[in-house]
């Protein structure tokens, strides 16, 4: 994938947690621990969004139109 450069502005103090992480070896510099941590963020907020899509559904309402054939179709006899 290909990168872009953006200038952001940071809290000090996320920075230096940043520059931690980097001299702990855990990233090889800010650009990649940035990176990964949005990445993260990202994941939580697209499964929080999915389960906040699922508590809206009516478990009987999708149970009866799970079991209903499509129009036209009947199930195969076993």
């Amino acid at each position: 994938m290909r990168a872009a450069r953006v200038a952001i502005t940071i809290d000090e103090g996320l920075l230096r947690m940043v520059d931690r992480w980097v001299e702990q070896g855990r990233y090889p510099n800010r650009s990649q621990a940035i990176q990964a941590a949005l990445r993260e963020k990202m994941e939580r907020w697209k499964r929080s969004r999915l389960g906040e899509e699922l508590a809206k559904l009516n478990r009987s309402e999708e149970q009866t139109l799970a079991n209903e054939p499509l129009a036209g179709e009947a199930w195969p006899e076993s």
